[in-house]
Order: structure tokens, then C-alpha cells, then sequence
């Protein structure tokens, strides 16, 4: 956890460490920084991060739904207008690229920008500037480019569906960001934070059962469904979430019941350490993943949703400690 930092990205996942740590030191110049991840894992927030570490901190960081906003009001909307270039244009309008002078902006789902607009976009960003709808004349820009995009943008580009001049444009550095069952070991974080944040004046606490079943969810929805199952469990819950604030459907697709079952030490054994009890669970999964996948690294990896480097060294991790319950 980062707590020191303006911006607070809870983790203590040793891949979000070094990601983080990498954002430390480009956060300061200005090239362009792609954020690559699914929908949910928080690409807005580590925009946010960027550009309170950057010199433009105290200048605006504009931020832009390319997917939410219509194709015919894009241009309008990132280059601004002059008065009269329609019918409804009765005066001038600044464009976010204008509005962003001087400091970030932030264009997310840049996977789903029109053709049209990506060489628009690809002519604002070699040239530095902008000609509004129903201008004669350029207007210089100062801003430093974040994107975001929950694909491999390198996939569009074979599909004819994404400009290759543009992706070497805004590609200058790539952070890809990992999903949240990639990091498991940050949930016990981020519930604990988002308990604090939704029910600040009350000392709730969640139950290991009900985490347990939190930590071996997959959550397909990332960080952001995990904010809005915590959000909702505080509203319910009295002095505990348990199993009965846990939404059916995280309960029904988690491997739990079998892990719990056959872990029921970690559960009524008072004495166990937090930490042991998620160490033990992890453990258990791992292990089980293996023997359904005959030993074989790679697909017990993909069983878990995890890259096979995370998988190892997860695996590496437990063959150091000795503390699993039988």
C-alpha cells in the first residue's frame, strides 16, 4: 500500500509493485502511456496516479469515455467548434484537447474510437494541435496523453480496426494492468478499505468464511465489482459480513465449499493467524489446480486464471512455508 502517494492504489502484490514503482519514474516526463487491462481493474485511477506524480499535477487532467460518447459528436467533443459551423453551433466551444492545455488528458476505451476519429486523433498528436469544426485557424496544445484499452490493441490492428500509425503513436509506454484474480493476495486489502470508505463510522468487520469465498471468486468484473459487492454487503450487514451479505452467485461459482470442507481447522481453529488462514486457502487451490490439470503447470495456471509466471511463483512462495493445516 501507498500510502505517502497522492493517489491510493491498495496493493501489496509483488506485479502491482512493480508496476507502480515503474509509474514512479515515467510519471515525471511526458511521453504518452498506454494502460492495457480489463474493464475494472481501475485504468482511471492509474491515470489519476500519473498525473498527480507528473510536473502537471497542478494543471487539469481531462478525462474522455470514447466508448460512451456518440461517433458524430466525438470530433466536436475533442476538437471543439466554431460558431456557425452547424446549425446548433450558435457560439464558440472548447474541445477537451484545449481544455486539457497544459495538463493530461485521459482518453479511455480508445479501442472503440471510430476510424474517422483515430486519424484525427493521429494529426493532433504529430502536430500539437487543433483546428475546431468551422475553424481557419490552428490552436497549439500543451497536454501529455494518457489511453486506455481493455484489449491488445496489437488484435485490432490485425482486424483493420485500429490504425497502426496511431497505436506507435500513443504507445510509448505500456502498463498492463493485472486482473484481480491475478492478485488475490490484494483482496483482504481492498475489502478491508472499501469496508472503511463505506461505513466509515461503524466497526465492521467481515467473517473468514465469507472472505475466504471473496478470495476464490473470479471476479470478471474486477476491482469494480468487488466495490460494489463491499458496498452493498455494509449497507445490510450488522457488526459482521458473513456468507448471507455475499451475493448467490459468488458463492455458487467458487470452489470453496470443497476447500472449506477439507480446510475446516483454518475455521474454527481460533488461534490461526489471519494471514496462515489465506496462505492455506491459496495453498489449497494451487494444490487442487494441479491435480485436476495431472501435474501439468501451464494449464492448472489457465485453471486459475493466472499467468503461468504468477502461478510459479506462487508455488515458490508456499514450498517456503509450513504452516498449511491438514
Amino acid at each position: 500500500m501507498r500510502g505517502t502517494q497522492p493517489i491510493a492504489i491498495i496493493t501489496q502484490n509483488s506485479t502491482m509493485r512493480e508496476i507502480l514503482h515503474k509509474l514512479d519514474k515515467i510519471a515525471m516526463s511526458d511521453s504518452s502511456v498506454l494502460l492495457v487491462g480489463e474493464t475494472g481493474v481501475g485504468k482511471e485511477i492509474f491515470a489519476d496516479y500519473i498525473h498527480k506524480l507528473s510536473s502537471r499535477s497542478l494543471k487539469p487532467i481531462v478525462k474522455i469515455g470514447l466508448a460512451a460518447m456518440p461517433s458524430e459528436l466525438l470530433a466536436s467533443e475533442l476538437f471543439g467548434y466554431e460558431k456557425g459551423a452547424f446549425t446548433s453551433a450558435n457560439g464558440n466551444k472548447k474541445g477537451l484537447f484545449e481544455v486539457a492545455h497544459t495538463g493530461t488528458i485521459f482518453l479511455d476505451d480508445i479501442d472503440d474510437t471510430p476510424l474517422d476519429i483515430q486519424s484525427k486523433l493521429l494529426r493532433v498528436l504529430e502536430s500539437r494541435e487543433i483546428l475546431p469544426i468551422g475553424g481557419m485557424k490552428t490552436k497549439a496544445i500543451d497536454i501529455r496523453l494518457v489511453s486506455a484499452s481493455k484489449v491488445k490493441l496489437q488484435e485490432l490492428i490485425k482486424r483493420n480496426l485500429f490504425r497502426s500509425d496511431l497505436f506507435y503513436r500513443i504507445n510509448v509506454v505500456t502498463i498492463e494492468i493485472p486482473t484481480l484474480r491475478e492478485r488475490i493476495d490484494d483482496i483482504p486489502l481492498l475489502v478491508e478499505y472499501f469496508i472503511k470508505k463505506y461505513a466509515p463510522n461503524r466497526k465492521l468487520t467481515i467473517d473468514k468464511k465469507a472472505l475466504a469465498y471473496l478470495t476464490s471468486y473470479h471476479w470478471p468484473g474486477n476491482v469494480r465489482e468487488l466495490r460494489n459487492v463491499i458496498q452493498r454487503a455494509a449497507l445490510f450487514a450488522e457488526d459482521e459480513i458473513t456468507t448471507d451479505d455475499i451475493p448467490n452467485e459468488i458463492i455458487q461459482n467458487s470452489p470453496m465449499e470443497h476447500i472449506i470442507s477439507s480446510c475446516s481447522v483454518c475455521f474454527n481453529q481460533k488461534g490461526m493467524e489471519f494471514s496462515m488462514v489465506m496462505d492455506c486457502l491459496e495453498h489449497r487451490l494451487l494444490q487442487q489446480a494441479l491435480e485436476k490439470a495431472g501435474g501439468n503447470q501451464s494449464n492448472a495456471a489457465k485453471m486459475l486464471n493466472l499467468s503461468l509466471s504468477t502461478f510459479r511463483d506462487k508455488l515458490k512462495k508456499h514450498q517456503k512455508q509450513s504452516h498449511f493445516c491438514g
